[in-house]
C-alpha cells in the first residue's frame, strides 16, 4: 500500500472500526494524508487521486510551517 497523495510506502493504520473488518483509517508517515478504507478510489488510490492535489517531497519541504495554537486567553 502506498499513499494516494505522495506515493510514499510508509503507511500506518491509525484506527479500526468498532465492528471488526468494516473499515480502517490509514495515515502516510511522510505527508500525513489520512484516509478511511471505505472512501472512493479518488481518495484511496494514487492512480485516481486528483493530480492537482498530489505532493512530492519537494512540495512537502517547501510547505510553510503550521502556526502553533495560541494559549487560551484568561478572563
Amino acid at each position: 500500500m502506498s499513499c494516494p497523495r505522495c506515493e510514499h510506502n510508509g503507511i500506518e493504520q491509525v484506527a479500526a472500526s468498532p465492528v471488526e473488518g468494516v473499515w480502517t483509517v490509514h495515515q502516510c508517515e511522510r505527508c500525513l494524508y489520512t484516509w478511511r478504507s471505505t472512501e472512493p478510489a479518488r481518495r484511496t488510490s494514487h492512480e485516481h487521486y486528483p493530480p492537482e492535489f498530489r505532493m512530492t517531497q519537494a512540495d512537502i519541504d517547501a510547505a510553510p510551517p503550521v502556526p502553533a495554537v495560541p494559549p487560551l486567553l484568561r478572563r
